[in-house]
């Protein structure tokens, strides 16, 4: 393996070369990882299947205002994953701690979401949320990069994510099955949820190990500045591409109440949609890695936007579509997260060494997450003034210049890839 800043091999890493018969074995850390994951999705997706619908059927509030708390709560998580990189890695890999504190505090809003009854309020309920989110995201995919060996990485994290997307798909149900044994009792989606939450914190104490990486020398900790990332070239690129596609990524949720909208749903119904997205995810997480490791894993992160470029379409071309095009759509969103999840994390984890590993998964993290924010305000401004088919065209029409820029960013960064797939 050769460091993207091609001064030194990455002899720090904590996964071993792969030896013969174990070159494909999922290490025990990436599926401890994935089972809390998977309970955490479970109640998280419960409340995110729900809240959309809440805030503007059950709170009134107008599709701008669902914008800026959408936007909340997909980008204040953005500052805090540099945070939460940084400190994973200090020390030589405090991932763990990290990691456990993001879950907690996450866990610790969901039975908030029961005691505030206005927007602003939920806003900064999300907001603190996403705090949580942007504090474990990084030290989590560190933890799953240090236990796999290089070549392998793309096919862990779609395990990992396979397994995360598992709860994904169980979330929406349970919320679904709650609301039609007790139509609009939203409260009782976000009691269960809170109950799941704590589960997930107590078998991440309980199961994962506590260190990711052996103690790292002091030379390496003090380099753990933004301005030393950002002297990697290829990791500069990746952060710019990312971000770039996130200006033009519609929100899951403003996709669901399009598709609800188009399809004339009953409220009661809305939290199924959701669970299309995380069949097609689940289904192609594992292949779909395991394809990035063979041809590419940047350049599949940006090809796979073409997915999503092609549910926009449908939506455009076909606004009073049946169930047929709600399936369609949902199938190309999950293929979409499938391309795009865990192998920018493994594409990530090639391009920077191991003891700044959390923090360059932050730093490109951070990078995605702010130009979804943006983009969510943007979609809410643009629904509320000229409507839903404006929006979602000058969406396309923004996906289609940004896919064009990143494939240059993206082919420029492989010319110093870390390792041959990428």
């Amino acid at each position: 393996m050769y460091l993207a800043d091609n001064r030194r091999p990455a002899a720090s890493a904590a996964a071993p070369a792969p030896g013969p018969g174990r070159s494909a074995r999922i290490a025990p850390t990436v599926l401890a990882l994935g089972t809390v994951s998977l309970i955490t999705d479970v109640s998280s997706e419960m409340v995110t299947a729900v809240l959309p619908l809440y805030l503007v059927t059950a709170l009134g509030v107008t599709p701008l205002g669902f914008g800026l708390l959408d936007g909340v709560f997909n980008g204040a998580s953005a500052v805090l994953r540099l945070l939460g990189g940084f400190l994973g890695d200090r020390g030589g890999g405090r991932h763990k701690a990290v990691a456990a504190a993001g879950y907690g505090l996450s866990a610790l809003c969901r039975p908030a979401l029961l005691l505030v009854r206005t927007a602003p309020l939920i806003g900064l309920v999300l907001a603190v949320d996403r705090v949580g989110k942007g504090l474990r995201t990084a030290p989590r995919d560190a933890m799953i990069s240090l236990a796999t060996p290089p070549e392998h990485r793309g096919r862990a994290f779609g395990v990992h994510r396979a397994m995360d997307t598992a709860g994904a798909l169980s979330g929406p149900l349970l919320a679904f099955l709650l609301l039609r044994g007790a139509p609009g009792g939203f409260h009782a989606v976000f009691l269960v949820s809170s109950y799941v939450a704590a589960l997930g914190v107590l078998v991440l104490v309980v199961l994962v190990p506590g260190r990711s990486l052996r103690p790292a020398p002091r030379a390496v900790v003090a380099r753990l500045r933004l301005r030393e990332l950002l002297r990697l070239p290829a990791l500069r690129r990746i952060t710019a591409g990312a971000a770039l596609l996130g200006l033009a990524t519609v929100s899951d949720s403003f996709v669901y109440l399009l598709l609800q909208r188009r399809l004339d749903l009953p409220a009661s119904w809305f939290p199924l949609l959701p669970l299309g997205t995380a069949a097609v995810y689940l289904l192609a997480a594992v292949p779909v890695g395991a394809l990035a490791d063979r041809i590419g894993r940047r350049r599949l992160f940006v090809l796979g936007h073409g997915a999503l470029l092609a549910g926009y379409g449908l939506l455009l071309a076909r606004p009073g579509g049946g169930a047929v095009l709600a399936a369609v759509v949902l199938a190309l969103h999950g293929l979409f997260y499938a391309a795009t999840d865990g192998v920018l994390a493994a594409a990530v984890a090639s391009a920077v060494p191991a003891g700044r590993r959390g923090a360059g998964l932050a730093l490109v993290g951070t990078g995605q997450a702010a130009g979804r924010f943006v983009c969510s305000i943007a979609v809410g401004a643009l629904w509320s003034r000229w409507g839903d088919t404006v929006a979602l065209a000058a969406m396309a029409a923004a996906l289609t210049a940004a896919v064009a820029v990143a494939t240059r960013l993206v082919g420029r960064a492989a010319e110093g890839g870390a390792h041959p797939a990428d």
